[in-house]
């Protein structure tokens, strides 16, 4: 503070010279004004922005006189420099100045809808917000990470896509549920997502505090769109076959009014790989009223209704005999494609906005955001069972009959009849057998579920198998105050308060009894002891003890059903001081979270307070400080610091173990508070800037401490052969990452452009975290279903999520002409598969005496763990296009075409954790083809997408 106070002390004394500079932005086609351009001085910290009639004027900054360079810069728009000479105590009006609009850009732009589509809106995690990353095309690494590595699943610094904010006018879209955003709430509305601010890394934006890869806000105001309407179609063989939008904006009438719509469909019977049909609409619309020249209201609303089919990961043995674009989760009903596992996302989104310019140097902004809707994940229940009454007590028959109904079920694999060490000839014929039938069909028979429930119906009997939805039922109300004021034309205050207030209802729904009568509602796995009596396995198998043996019917929910409420409340302020040769920033925030879970089904295996009614408030406070800067050493050169240290609570995901059915939070099972994470990072680039050569390179070094996880798994290896269906609980995690980043481009003439970049990172666990899991099987009754295994031995071990090294040689030529062509080549490695934790605990080398294994080895062990590492791969990607202009009409069309050598490769993948001990892992090594291999995901082969538009 006392170093604040000393500057404004400082820069008060400056007498202001009353020498002024101004003039006006407008379109050089349609007239339009053009709203917030940026005009700077040259090689000064000089600069101001246009109002909403286009003019600009330096009449509060002190500018320097003689001659200077003028840089009019604005998104869509050419950049425009020209010389000026500036006197003393004079006004220098520069009148009318046209901006033409930039065509290389726009093709650019149209880029982010084939990424954001194809990847951007799957839950998985299997890309960053590479729509920010585009809107840095300056930056030549984050442009090749955006457009060429992003596509293999690459994440910049090897982080997940939680550790990025996404803001839509001003309002944080991350999902309070697992900290993500939820990309599929917006997808398809590209053309009024193209103004966006982007700040990569833990540099200062305006808005909010940030995250480890950065803040993005898209700015969906009816005002800043410019006037006019575009048309699109899109063809594709990725995530969807085909996609028309249109949209329209009236720019700000005579009376103050702006308008702005938009709508798309996209649709496919199936993407890249087999079944994942695609059905979207989308519908956005903007209204906004300038009341006066000090305040302006705003009213967004968007609607993105979608359904996908979803894929799964496959083992080696499976992508051998079907390939990468196999999928088991769909078969055919009547002719037609049906998945059995479709994501189904409605939430409609509705926020209002006031802009207030308090002061000429002040500007206060207030919104509102309401969203609900739903989002469900279908997928076949096989646990049907009918409950049997005799003279020896009630009892429950059948259940798990429909275990291996999946195409690729290991026992409908030809490795599970060759698992034997000396196989007979009837194996033989059998694994042949199954191999044939997995080339010939592999999907799944929906006609033989359908009939096997008829038949049981017939019989008086319950459903066998059940198609029903994961839901979760979200509303959530997000309010928050913005301040941006420049105290002095060398500093800043950007400064922010923020509610949210979320409620979730989480069920599981009868979607079809495909064919059956009923369903009987209770939880198979509760039934697996032998130490109970009949009376007491019947009640602990109860989804719901107060309706025992509830037979349900589509529409109804079962299995689980509970509530989650949350609120946060944030305060975020920064300070930005900008001076010639130094621009630096301090920021703080303080985060107040609160959890409650509220069960509304009694647990038969947690009964009582245990799972029915609401539990305890989990609460945790966070709090965050960063700083960093730009200092210009000489002409061309710059360095670049930035640094920060925060804690994050975890995600509703993570704080409770078993939310399905217990109120219990991670921290009451395992014995201690949970931990915020608590995160350290640093960042520093040198980057050296001339008219022909843009270079930046960054070294970066960050870790996260105390994280947490919670995941689900079945296993047959607890305690040497235990078998359950467990939820695992990992707290204490750490991990570091460590790596640079290298961007560099040469504009050899002023049509062609060579580019170079890399990426070298090393992401590793840093310690052995503890690991406790939790389960309802026999082997968990004397623990009262909670068991810990002590510390994972995860130390070394490599994260998964995509290469961790990446590299790009490319060119783009940009001919006068409109028209563009560009081709990159692209290196991948250090790719690690997903290790079980589970594997890496006591458990691996215990039997059930918990003695180690007869004959174990500590060598073969540790072979047995080693982590695999994927090849490395290259692939090819090439982009063009081309513009015309037809009076006021501009025509063009877009295409990309990756991967064109059609390189196969694997983009992650993950551990079984079935056979997760010692004696079984040496079983599987020593056959030919393990029985529970690690399953992958596989990248696309030869993909192209292509749009063609017209603006008006």
């Amino acid at each position: 503070m006392f170093l604040l106070f000393t500057i404004l002390c400082f820069v008060s004394n400056i007498n202001a010279q009353e020498t002024i500079v101004k003039g006006r932005i407008i379109d050089a086609v349609t007239g339009e004004n053009v709203v917030t351009a940026k005009i700077h001085i040259k090689e000064t910290n000089v600069y101001c922005f246009t109002n909403d009639f286009g003019a600009f004027d330096f009449k509060d900054s002190i500018v320097p006189l003689g001659e200077q360079i003028l840089i009019i810069s604005a998104k869509g728009y050419i950049t425009k420099r020209f010389p000026i000479v500036i006197n003393e105590n004079e006004v220098l009006d520069l009148r009318i100045i046209e901006l033409n609009h930039d065509f290389d850009n726009r093709q650019n732009q149209i880029g982010t809808i084939a990424l954001s589509d194809t990847d951007l809106d799957d839950e998985n995690d299997i890309s960053f917000n590479m729509s920010g990353l585009l809107q840095a095309n300056r930056d030549v690494f984050l442009n090749a990470a955006a457009f060429d590595f992003g596509t293999t699943f690459f994440k910049p610094r090897g982080l997940k896509n939680e550790n990025s904010k996404v803001l839509i006018n001003g309002i944080e879209m991350n999902k309070l549920l697992d900290g993500r955003p939820q990309w599929s709430n917006w997808g398809g509305l590209n053309d009024v997502q193209r103004n966006q601010e982007f700040a990569f890394g833990v540099s200062q934006n305006d808005y909010a505090f940030g995250e480890l890869l950065g803040t993005s806000n898209i700015i969906m105001r009816a005002s800043k769109y410019r006037k006019g309407g575009r048309i699109s179609y899109a063809s594709s063989n990725r995530s969807y076959q085909g996609r028309v939008m249109a949209t329209y904006n009236s720019g700000i009438t005579a009376k103050g009014w702006a308008f702005s719509a938009s709508i798309s469909r996209r649709f496919g019977e199936q993407g890249y790989i087999d079944g994942t049909g695609y059905d979207s609409n989308s519908f956005f619309a903007s209204i906004e009223k300038k009341i006066n020249s000090n305040h302006s209201l705003n009213i967004t609303a968007f609607y993105t209704p979608n359904r996908r089919g979803r894929s799964t990961a496959i083992t080696e043995e499976v992508f051998r005999i079907k390939g990468a674009t196999y999928n088991p989760n769909w078969g055919y009903l009547e002719g037609n494609v049906r998945n059995s596992r479709e994501r189904i996302v409605e939430e409609p989104v509705i926020m209002l906005n006031h802009y207030w310019n308090a002061t000429k140097k002040t500007t206060v902004n207030t919104n509102i955001a309401f969203q609900t809707g739903k989002i469900a994940n279908s997928r076949i229940d096989t646990g049907g069972s009918d409950l049997i009454s005799s003279a020896f007590g009630n009892t429950y028959l059948g259940g798990g009959r429909g275990a291996n109904i999946n195409p690729v079920h290991p026992d409908n694999l030809p490795s599970s009849f060759l698992e034997d060490q000396n196989p007979t000839a009837a194996d033989y014929q059998n694994a042949f057998l199954a191999q044939q039938n997995l080339i010939n069909d592999g999907q799944l028979d929906w006609k033989r579920l359908i009939q096997a429930n008829q038949q049981n119906a017939s019989l008086g009997s319950n459903a066998t198998y059940i198609l029903y939805d994961d839901r979760t039922d979200n509303t959530q109300i997000s309010g928050n105050i913005i301040l941006n004021s420049r105290i002095h034309k060398n500093i800043s205050i950007n400064s922010a308060i923020r509610y949210q207030n979320f409620k979730s209802e989480n069920f599981a729904e009868v979607k079809d009894l495909l064919g059956g009568s009923g369903f009987l509602d209770i939880d198979l796995f509760a039934l697996s002891s032998s130490s109970l009596s009949s009376s007491q396995l019947i009640n602990r198998a109860q989804s719901d003890l107060q309706n025992p043996n509830r037979i349900v019917q589509v529409g109804d929910r079962y299995d689980y059903n509970y509530e989650m409420y949350a609120s946060t409340i944030n305060g975020f302020v920064q300070a930005e001081f900008k001076f010639n040769k130094l621009d630096f920033f301090l920021a703080g925030d303080v985060t107040q979270t609160s959890y409650q879970r509220n069960g509304l089904f009694e647990n038969g295996y947690f009964p009582g307070i245990q799972s029915f009614g609401k539990s305890p408030k989990v609460n945790f406070k966070n709090y965050g400080i960063k700083g960093g800067g730009v200092f210009r050493i000489h002409g061309y050169h710059s360095i670049n610091l930035n640094a920060a240290y925060f804690t994050k609570s975890p995600t509703i995901r993570n704080a409770f173990a078993n939310a399905r059915q217990s109120n219990a939070p991670v921290s009451q099972l395992i014995g201690k508070t949970q931990e915020n994470e608590k995160i350290e990072t640093i960042d520093a680039s040198y980057i050296f800037k001339s008219s022909k050569i843009r270079a930046k390179i960054t070294g970066y070094y960050t870790k996260i401490l105390d994280a947490s996880n919670v995941s689900f798994f079945f296993t047959q290896a607890i305690s040497g052969s235990g078998a359950g269906f467990v939820q695992e609980i990992l707290t204490d995690i750490d991990k570091q990452y460590v790596g640079g980043e290298l961007g560099l481009e040469y504009q050899v003439t002023p049509t062609l452009k060579l580019k170079g970049v890399a990426a070298v990172g090393q992401f590793t666990y840093n310690n052995n975290p503890d690991l406790a899991l939790a389960s309802t099987s026999e082997v968990f009754n004397d623990f009262q279903g909670i068991r810990t295994f002590g510390k994972s031995a995860l130390k070394g071990y490599y994260l998964s999520g995509g290469p961790q090294n990446a590299a790009q040689v490319g060119f783009e030529y940009r001919d006068p002409n409109f028209w563009w062509f560009g081709a990159t080549t692209n290196y991948f490695s250090n790719a690690f598969i997903n290790v079980s934790s589970f594997a890496r605990t006591s458990n691996f080398n215990q039997d059930v005496d918990g003695l180690p294994f007869n004959g174990y080895d500590d060598t073969i062990a540790r072979s047995l763990l080693k982590q695999e590492r994927f090849d490395d791969y290259f692939l090819v990607n090439a982009i063009g296009g081309k513009s015309w202009r037809i009076k006021k009409y501009y025509v063009g069309f877009f295409t990309s075409v990756n991967n064109i050598l059609n390189q196969q490769y694997k983009t992650g993948g993950f551990e079984q954790t079935r056979n997760a001990n010692y004696k079984r892992a040496l079983e599987e090594s020593q056959r030919e083809t393990p029985v529970f291999g690690p399953k992958y995901f596989f990248g696309f082969g030869t993909s192209y997408y292509i749009n063609f538009y017209i603006r008006f």
